[in-house]
């Protein structure tokens, strides 16, 4: 919402005012040239911006974070968490800035209402900053910070909760890699940067009191700006961790069922909001497998596709652990109430992962639920086999709907071919729904190999794949005259497809 004067967004400073011990006060660096690589339009008039005025020379630096404007206060945030499984604890942004909220385009700035309506405005690559990591340089490159904004904002088009990106700034600078880069700062939009490793940096404070009051703080603030319900419960910690254990349960099935898979599931980049942070080293499955893993730091497949799933359960314990202090005044107590509210992720989970399938196999709520497990039980063992394209598989499929197509076309190199007839003939006498099949099945995700061959083409100078890429997956339901090389799979030449974080 512009000043009064000035096109210049207002920013508030809530989390920095709220939260002093979490908020590092920091400034963004210089950048020699900036030029715009990419700018969400829809997303900025969603913000109530002026992407004409984002879009010049004010406007880019405003981005990059060197003109934030007169109200902002941009801080580091300062978190903890499990890194693949080891605790690290102290983080933070270390190459990244909180520039400050979007003041919601709602009467009553201290309401309820308006506190959910708040948006981070977060930067990637804006320069390091004391939480930076060993020799770290803070900044960012141009390829990793295309691969964030062309991943969210599919995922956005997906269905799927996520952060989003506002915009992709090439800073002009070479950056130093494994070669000299162009440099870039990635603008980011979140519902909040609250994150498990937010109330396990807490939770470590060797003043017990403070640990405590500054916990209390954090749940009042998830709970306004998330999960507003909590705050009328007779527990409100205990509520709050219950709506966090359904939200990951749910965000992790639909991930899932879109076929990603996230890469560094660590406890800092999972978000008390329920929306999908980070898309450094993550991908798409192209072969249905459970344990594809594409993430170069991976390398015990922790977050394989399909231990996703309990990974987030594993992420949402050490949560729970950071609650205890607030469940019950007696330990064992909340030990007990955090174990009940972390026992109803995996129900959740499975509803959602199931409910999720149901609808891509077209079927109608009047099919028993062991039904549908039942099919898509014996689909996953033809699919595994076979080494399926996960996406294209649904789209043939919901063609199979209406017309009776041989069923050696549905999963091609089959090892039990008669098996997969009889499958396709147990569905189709379930009346599936062909319509509401193409509403679900996306024809178009950012496959590996097009996103890498567009992100090189883009480090080159070329904009243009990236572009196309995104008129694609920004519309993925519908296929298009034009765009059928983004409907095909990758070539199958053996070469494991690898991801990097991008730092």
């Amino acid at each position: 919402m512009p000043t009064p004067g000035s096109k210049t967004p207002r920013l508030t400073h809530r989390f920095a005012d709220t939260f002093p011990e979490l908020a590092l006060p920091w400034e963004a660096q210089e950048t020699p040239a900036p030029q715009l690589a990419l700018l969400n339009n829809e997303l900025a008039e969603l913000l109530g911006m002026d992407a004409e005025w984002l879009a010049t020379d004010d406007g880019v630096r405003f981005l990059t974070g060197e003109q934030p404007g007169p109200d902002a206060r941009p801080v580091a945030q300062a978190y903890a968490g499990h890194q693949f499984g080891g605790y690290s604890p102290r983080l933070g942004d270390g190459r990244a800035l909180l520039l400050g909220e979007i003041a919601p385009i709602l009467p009553g700035a201290d309401s309820p209402a308006a506190a959910r309506a708040l948006r981070d405005l977060h930067l990637k690559g804006s320069g390091r900053t004391p939480f930076a990591r060993g020799n770290a340089d803070g900044q960012a490159v141009l390829g990793p910070m295309l691969r964030e904004y062309v991943v969210a904002e599919a995922m956005h088009a997906l269905g799927v909760p996520t952060t989003r990106a506002l915009a992709v700034v090439a800073t002009g600078a070479q950056v130093l890699r494994e070669d000299l880069l162009p440099g870039a700062v990635l603008a980011r939009v979140a519902a909040s940067h609250l994150r498990v490793g937010t109330f396990q940096y807490a939770a470590a404070l060797p003043d017990a009191e403070a640990s405590k009051d500054l916990l209390r703080r954090l749940v009042d603030e998830a709970v306004a700006r998330h999960h507003p319900h909590a705050a009328d419960a007779e527990n409100p910690a205990l509520a709050l961790y219950e709506a966090v254990v359904g939200a990951q349960a749910e965000l992790v099935a639909r991930w899932m069922l879109v076929g990603f898979v996230h890469g560094v599931m660590n406890t800092d980049n999972v978000t008390l909001s329920g929306e999908t942070i980070d898309y450094g080293p993550c991908a798409f499955i192209d072969a249905f497998d459970p344990g594809a893993t594409f993430s170069s730091i991976d390398v015990q497949h922790r977050y394989a596709f399909g231990n996703q799933g309990p990974i987030a359960a594993w992420n949402l314990a050490r949560l729970g652990e950071t609650l205890l202090p607030l469940l019950d005044d007696d330990p064992n107590r909340a030990v007990e109430l955090a174990q009940e509210a972390l026992a109803g992720f995996q129900a959740r989970h499975l509803a959602a992962w199931r409910g999720g399938l149901r609808q891509k196999l077209g079927l109608s709520t009047d099919v028993p639920d062991e039904t549908v497990a039942e099919l898509t039980d014996r689909l996953f063992v033809q699919l595994t086999e076979a080494s399926t394209d996960w996406t294209s598989f649904w789209v043939r499929l919901a063609d199979m709907a209406e017309a009776d197509a041989e069923a050696d076309r549905l999963i091609p190199g089959a090892r039990t071919p008669d098996e997969v007839a009889a499958w396709l003939r147990d569905w189709r006498a379930l009346s599936p729904d062909a319509a509401a099949m193409r509403r679900v099945n996306p024809v178009y995700i950012p496959r590996n190999h097009l996103l890498d061959a567009a992100l090189m083409a883009a480090e080159d100078g070329d904009l243009a794949p990236v572009r196309e890429l995104l008129e694609a997956v920004t519309d993925p339901f519908a296929p298009r005259p034009g765009f059928e090389r983004y409907a095909e799979p990758a070539a199958v030449d053996g070469a494991p497809f690898v991801t990097y974080c991008g730092t």
